[in-house]
């Protein structure tokens, strides 16, 4: 057991849940992930609380306790209030009955957990004023205005991806025209290439070899990207911008082109250009996060 106040902070995915142990300074105590199987069931209501009692037996009582999750919060933050197309469960799912702890357990969107988690120890460590972009099957995001997490009047604040780029395309998920993430995202990567890939990854290592028509779908892709950053930028005024997601592993393919796009499109009021950069949490973001909101929530920061 440590002696160390430490919190738990768990990412509730379809397939995997993540979840972190660490300390109110950022000391990671103990991280692990482990199966749920199936996006459609309610294995991770098992699977967590076992896993919860295993932790508390190695490592003592958790000083607080936090979950990120697909959908929308409760302005409360007790549970999901909207999710759809999968992992359907977590509506109305109250984790804080659920884990039977002696305190409040909150529960957050797991774009905005991964944000917190980098603005706390991560690429926009103690900014006040950050956006992030996750790059891979859809477009994901979330907001940090003046040091709060950006919420909104109903917590749909944050899907960044669900910009509308082109009035005249194709409505997303969530009846956007032609979308930020429709324009880059894997989930139209088939019918933006003809149905010739069914990623962006393929379709990357199609373009290195050459292929014309590959480097143009990507070309389009990174520039339907740079549009959509200054446009948030423009509403938001980050003093950095993180990019997330599989599609990061690019690196320089989509850095370089990108900035390059930026050059030409940022608004330079005070001729300061804002930060693009990676983030560095990897796939254990949400859980940092979730463990750092259950330390915040209710007080002043995110």
């Amino acid at each position: 057991m440590i002696r160390e106040p430490y919190y738990l902070g768990f990412d509730v995915g379809g397939t995997n849940v993540k979840v972190i142990a660490i300390t109110e300074t950022g000391e990671t105590v103990k991280k692990e992930h482990f199966p749920t199987n199936d996006a459609n069931s309610a294995e991770w209501a098992v699977a967590v609380p076992a896993k919860l009692a295993e932790l508390i037996t190695e490592l003592g009582e958790p000083t607080g306790v936090g979950v990120s999750c697909p959908g929308i919060a409760s302005e409360d933050h007790r549970t999901m209030t909207w999710m759809t197309g999968r992992m359907e469960e977590v509506v109305g799912f109250d984790w804080t009955a659920h884990l039977k702890l002696p305190f409040f357990v909150p529960v957050l969107n797991d774009a905005k957990a991964a944000l917190v988690g980098e603005a706390w120890i991560g690429a926009a460590k103690g900014a006040r004023n950050v956006i992030l972009l996750t790059l891979g099957t859809g477009v994901g995001g979330a907001a940090i205005v003046d040091g709060k997490l950006l919420h909104g009047a109903c917590g749909r604040a944050g899907h960044l991806g669900h910009i509308s780029l082109d009035p005249n395309g194709g409505p997303d998920i969530c009846r956007t025209p032609g979308s930020l993430e429709n324009l880059i995202g894997d989930v139209t990567i088939g019918p933006r290439s003809g149905g010739r890939f069914n990623d962006t990854k393929t379709m990357l290592q199609i373009a290195r070899s050459g292929d014309p028509s590959a480097k143009q779908i990507w070309a389009k892709s990174v520039q339907a990207l740079a549009a959509g950053i200054v446009s948030l930028v423009n509403v938001l005024d980050p003093e950095v911008v993180i990019l997330g997601g599989g599609m990061i592993s690019a690196r320089s393919e989509l850095f370089e082109p990108l900035m390059k796009h930026m050059a030409e499109m940022e608004w330079l009021p005070f001729g300061s250009k804002v930060p693009i950069v990676p983030a560095t949490l990897g796939e254990f973001a949400g859980s940092i996060g979730a463990a750092r909101f259950a330390m915040t929530h209710g007080k002043e920061n995110p």
